[in-house]
């Protein structure tokens, strides 16, 4: 048996050059055992033909909302409910506007608006298209909406143009529907909530307080999870390390704006709080931007921010039942971890120096002692990456058939 024996995909083909690869995709993922149907956009009709689609599912494709044939069964709200995973593929600057803005003006659009299905993009324009703000902003509405994205990769464009903006390649794209389908490894089937980076605090609208996180740890993290076979959300403050493919990413400023992600991720069964949140915020922070006056300072009133790790560990409903903590400590790192194991309410803490000399904020190594209320393994220096690979590993032997 492959392993997406009797999966059923649907297949939505937008209008982009990279059109021609989702004919590739069609391939890889019946070779896996999938049945596919397509929906192909007018946009899509100018790079592939329906026949080419067709010809390769071996079923009818669709491409017009009214339909007669198909709407006389009330086809569309059919497309919408007779899958396991919706995957757009490739998912343009247009399609992914319209998908935000829940508009419904043909059929691909409509079935995508009228689906409770989970839905896979993999995005694909124009570099200058990809960085839009509006774009962006986007992509953020859809990952906080639940909608996974794989890519877009790096290189050259049909412009001559090169940059992100490329749509993954089919054997990509089906690798993150094989996660989404039928996920294997130590932490199948789990939910895992990862926080990275750091928190901004304003300070005013062009001022804020923050630190030196680069969220590699946590991104490394949240994809080695994604690749154990977990469904992941990451919650990552500012970072400019790429979001991890198979991972739906809610990207946030402020300490407050990060345990409301969290809370609305729950409920949870592993919790990794591996983000530096800035402890205090600017209680009193300036509207407009704070001028200098005579060389005298501004009056900065600080106030605590909400400390994630224990609100979380302290909730009685959708608590993960395993939470694990980070301590980046530059001195008594150990006894510092130990400390707030027991103060914070969790399960591990995941402790490591992080004094100018280590260089371990903002670098790709990283030295890591695991704290437990029973014992301290420490761990010799590794890169993220790899210290991620293994922390998962261990997570998984760890939580077992823990459920939330």
């Amino acid at each position: 048996m492959t392993v997406l024996s009797g999966k059923r995909i649907l297949l939505v083909i937008g209008g982009g050059i990279a059109a021609y690869k989702s004919l590739d995709l069609i391939r890889r993922l019946r070779e896996r055992g999938a049945s596919v149907r397509c929906i192909l956009t007018n946009g899509a009709q100018q790079f592939i033909t329906p026949l080419a689609a067709s010809a390769l599912t071996g079923q009818r494709t669709h491409t017009d909302l009214f339909d007669r044939e198909d709407e006389a069964d009330i086809g569309h709200i059919k497309l919408a409910r007779d899958a396991d995973l919706v995957v757009v593929a490739p998912a343009t600057a247009n399609l992914m506007a319209k998908m935000a803005g829940g508009h419904a003006d043909d059929l691909a659009s409509t079935v995508l608006l009228a689906t409770t299905l989970p839905i896979l993009i993999a995005p694909a324009m124009n570099v200058r298209m990809w960085l839009h703000a509006a774009t962006q902003r986007n992509l953020k509405m859809l990952q906080a909406d639940g909608v996974h994205v794989v890519g877009p990769n790096e290189g050259a464009m049909a412009e001559a143009e090169t940059g992100p903006g490329r749509m993954a390649e089919p054997l990509e794209i089906a690798a993150a529907v094989e996660r989404l389908l039928s996920p294997s490894g130590p932490l199948a089937g789990k939910h895992v909530i990862v926080t990275s980076g750091p928190t901004h605090e304003p300070i005013d609208p062009v001022r804020y307080i923050a630190n030196r996180s680069s969220g590699k740890q946590g991104h490394a993290i949240a994809k080695a999870a994604a690749e154990a076979g977990a469904r992941v959300t990451l919650v990552s403050g500012p970072v400019t390390v790429p979001d991890p493919a198979g991972v739906t990413v809610v990207h946030v400023e402020s300490a407050g704006e990060m345990l409301e992600a969290v809370e609305k991720a729950l409920p949870a069964d592993i919790g990794i709080f591996a983000a530096a949140v800035a402890d205090w915020r600017v209680a009193n922070a300036g509207g407009q931007k704070i001028k200098k006056k005579d060389g005298a300072l501004p009056n900065l009133s600080l106030a605590e921010n909400p400390d994630i790790l224990a609100t979380v560990s302290r909730r009685t409903e959708n608590r993960p039942p395993f939470m694990v903590g980070f301590a980046a400590e530059t001195e008594n790192v150990i006894a510092h971890a130990q400390q707030k194991l027991a103060k914070k309410g969790c399960d591990l803490i995941v402790a490591n120096d992080v004094s100018t000399a280590t260089g371990v904020m903002g670098g790709d190594s990283n030295t890591v002692h695991l704290v437990t209320a029973s014992d301290v393994e420490t761990w010799p220096t590794l890169s993220k990456a790899e210290v991620a690979k293994k922390l998962v590993e261990r997570l998984g032997a760890m939580t077992g058939d823990r459920k939330p």
